[in-house]
């Protein structure tokens, strides 16, 4: 059985916290990925940052509707993801735009639990970590049916 460390991509890039969010997009032009791991100071995972959360700052903000009744404001819609939304739109470092809840591996997960994962979650690819949370590879959906072409390879061979 195949695990995560067989099949993920060894040399990582990443991104900081505090790097410039034209970093990111730097990146995602030159190696033609779709997700960044993030790291913090500690060099340990942080954070994940998407082609979407770039793009995300590029759309329309929609304002919520507002009313007053006795000089207290109601915004329709929620002024949460109002300030969200205006926080992302404006961000300049990719700590303002990734997302912190990142789902992530340990490289003795099975691949077939990483692709049922990638697959009912719609993830494109997920970090792999060591126990201290060091990032030490990444698996993509290439990845995955690139171990299904070697498996079959493998088995018809024998």
């Amino acid at each position: 059985m195949l695990k995560a460390k067989d099949i993920m991509t060894k040399n990582v890039i990443v991104v900081g916290e505090e790097d410039e969010i034209k970093k990111a997009a730097d990146i995602f032009l030159k190696y033609k990925i779709n997700a960044i791991p993030v790291i913090g100071g500690n060099k340990k995972l942080t954070g994940i940052v998407s082609e979407t959360d770039l793009v995300y700052q590029d759309v329309n903000l929609h304002i919520p509707t507002v009313f007053t009744i006795f000089d207290s404001i109601f915004y329709l819609g929620g002024s949460k993801h109002f300030k969200e939304d205006v926080q992302k739109i404006t961000a300049t470092k990719i700590k303002d735009i990734m997302n912190k809840n990142v789902f992530f591996v340990e490289e003795d997960e099975d691949i077939h639990n990483i692709a049922t994962v990638m697959a009912d979650k719609k993830f494109y690819s997920i970090p792999v970590v060591n126990k201290s949370m060091e990032i030490i590879g990444v698996i993509s959906r290439y990845d995955i049916i690139k171990s299904m072409s070697s498996e079959k390879t493998e088995k018809t061979e024998q």
